[in-house]
């Protein structure tokens, strides 16, 4: 049976530096649009609500719902890597240390910034270390097996925030504006930076 993987160039040292890369920019875009007050992303709206029941802190709702989404990855037949494994513990870690750090903006053309570089980031995280070769983290480990069935970047992106942001938005997570630029610019600029660092499947037996 053929199986879809994401191609790979570079030495191991390149690939790891890509690989901490993504998700420490990927960390950065979660707490640049949380901070930004203007409306989570779909995931983040998700990860808000969980937070709010449990009081933990985002982040930390992040590394443990990334645990429990690679319960999805068994029907859609992915692999974990080192990556994933990296995924699930450093963006939360990287989201919280963001949130710390950033400062809130007042002023709402700052907000609206703050949102640009949120979106922006996250979409050039997800193909960096995606494209590291060293697996998908769990949420974009969705992506790339939907893509396998043979839907796009850019269409498996788009089908995968509205659906968490219903379930975000029933625990509770705040959406805004924000949130409505986030799930509609993410697949477009993910499917731009592919340009750029290729996620072009190879098949195999």
């Amino acid at each position: 049976m053929k199986e879809a993987t994401v191609t790979h160039t570079g030495s191991l040292p390149a690939r790891l530096t890509r690989l901490y890369g993504g998700l420490a920019l990927y960390g950065t875009g979660i707490g640049l649009q949380i901070e930004s007050g203007l409306g989570n992303g779909p995931w983040d709206v998700f990860h808000q609500g969980a937070a709010l029941l449990t009081g933990l802190s985002i982040g930390t709702m992040i590394i443990i719902v990334g645990a429990l989404v690679m319960l999805a990855w068994i029907p859609l037949r992915q692999r974990p890597g080192f990556g994933t494994i990296s995924n699930v513990i450093f963006v939360g870690v990287f989201a919280d240390v963001s949130l710390h750090l950033l400062p809130t903006p007042d002023h709402l053309l700052l907000r609206w910034l703050f949102v640009a570089l949120a979106v922006t980031s996250i979409a050039l995280a997800t193909v960096l270390y995606i494209g590291a070769g060293m697996g998908a983290g769990p949420r974009d480990g969705i992506m790339t097996g939907l893509m396998r069935l043979g839907l796009s970047v850019r269409l498996s992106r788009f089908l995968i925030e509205v659906t968490v942001l219903a379930a975000g938005w029933l625990l509770g997570g705040t959406a805004g504006l924000g949130t409505i630029a986030f799930a509609f610019a993410i697949g477009p600029l993910t499917q731009l930076f592919t340009r750029w660092f290729p996620l072009s499947p190879v098949r195999h037996t």
